[in-house]
């Protein structure tokens, strides 16, 4: 298989893209030292995937899939989603999904239906869009509301001192609202700011989650070759104050590349994670006499086909759990399923 297209576009998200939306950190030190570092990983990569012992190696026996193979089942057809980043299921509206663009895109949320039709777009009131990077679901202030969560997570040159992520009700998807266009948006009610911070510095994250009961936000940051940290952050979550969230532990990412993760998803009963990178998808389960959350980052990782994404950054539950959702970057981008055994 020709791995070079998936590696370079780790390295796109890490170096190019970072040189073309944030200038200024081109002097930096660090910056410079990144850069670096990322090439030479890149280069150890291109040299292990070309070495004979590479291709001679044999395969260990691989845990079965937990799902089925990956169906196209629509494509988007809303144009002025060019780089859908994050997925999420609708909790008001069965069958609709909410999806944002990437940095650049303006704070809009766009949702849609799994025939990959426009169910309307909103501009999310005070909230501004910096890097956002995934999108998630979960309780809030009033019980009798669902909330989505964005996940403004993004930061390319590891420099960003705390992240955001915005919180509003989910919108109503009806007839109406599916003449609403990036042009002529619907908008939300205000958006809470919750802003965390890492307790060991800042870090590049694309992966967003949001416990279905408890609210507890979950981000997983973005490594290449090592693996990734999860950290934690607990509700009530104060509007101004700045909340240090709690470095979880590590979790292995059965890759070569590492822990490139660009999105995440908790089940909608809680008990399961899926995870995606460029290449795949993957999910952790809660082990059956487990209630404590957390102990699902111990579990070991399986790894199952998304088919052929572009850009893969997005993966979701569907709202019964029976089933997985991704996109990828790029107008007109399949939607794709994959149904769980």
């Amino acid at each position: 298989m020709n791995f070079y297209p998936q590696i370079t576009q780790i390295f796109k998200r890490k170096s190019v893209k970072s040189v073309d939306k944030k200038l200024q950190l081109r002097s930096s030190p660090g910056f410079v030292w990144g850069f670096s570092l990322r090439l030479c990983v890149f280069a150890a990569i291109v040299f292990l995937l070309s070495s004979p012992a590479h291709v001679s190696q044999k395969q260990k026996p691989a845990t079965p899939a937990p799902y089925g193979p990956p169906v196209t089942i629509a494509r988007i057809k809303d144009k002025a989603i060019s780089e859908s980043s994050g997925l999420v299921a609708s909790r008001q509206t069965p069958g609709a999904y909410w999806t944002h663009n990437d940095s650049g895109g303006g704070p809009f949320i766009y949702g849609l239906d799994s025939s990959g039709d426009s169910l309307g777009v909103f501009n999310v009131t005070a909230a501004q869009n910096r890097d956002w990077e995934d999108i998630s679901i979960g309780p809030g202030p009033q019980s009798d509301k669902s909330y989505l969560y964005i996940g403004d997570i993004g930061d390319n040159g590891d420099a960003r001192q705390d992240v955001v992520i915005y919180r509003v009700p989910e919108p109503a998807l009806t007839t109406d609202t599916r003449k609403l266009t990036k042009k002529n948006p619907g908008t939300t009610e205000p958006a809470e700011a919750i802003r965390l911070r890492y307790p060991d510095g800042p870090h590049d994250a694309e992966a967003l989650l949001v416990h279905p009961v408890t609210g507890h936000i979950y981000i997983v940051i973005k490594l290449v070759i090592t693996d990734p940290a999860v950290y934690e952050a607990a509700p009530p979550f104060t509007p101004g104050k700045t909340i240090t969230m709690t470095r979880i532990g590590t979790v292995h990412v059965p890759s070569i590349f590492g822990g490139v993760v660009t999105g995440g998803s908790v089940s909608p009963d809680g008990r399961r994670v899926a995870l995606c990178d460029y290449f795949q998808g993957y999910e952790l389960v809660l082990p059956a006499g487990s209630n404590d959350f957390n102990d699902i980052w111990k579990q070991k990782m399986v790894g199952f086909d998304l088919g052929k994404r572009k850009q893969g950054e997005s993966i979701a539950y569907r709202s019964d759990g029976k089933a997985l959702l991704a996109t990828s970057e790029g107008r007109g981008t399949p939607l794709i399923q994959v149904e769980r055994h």
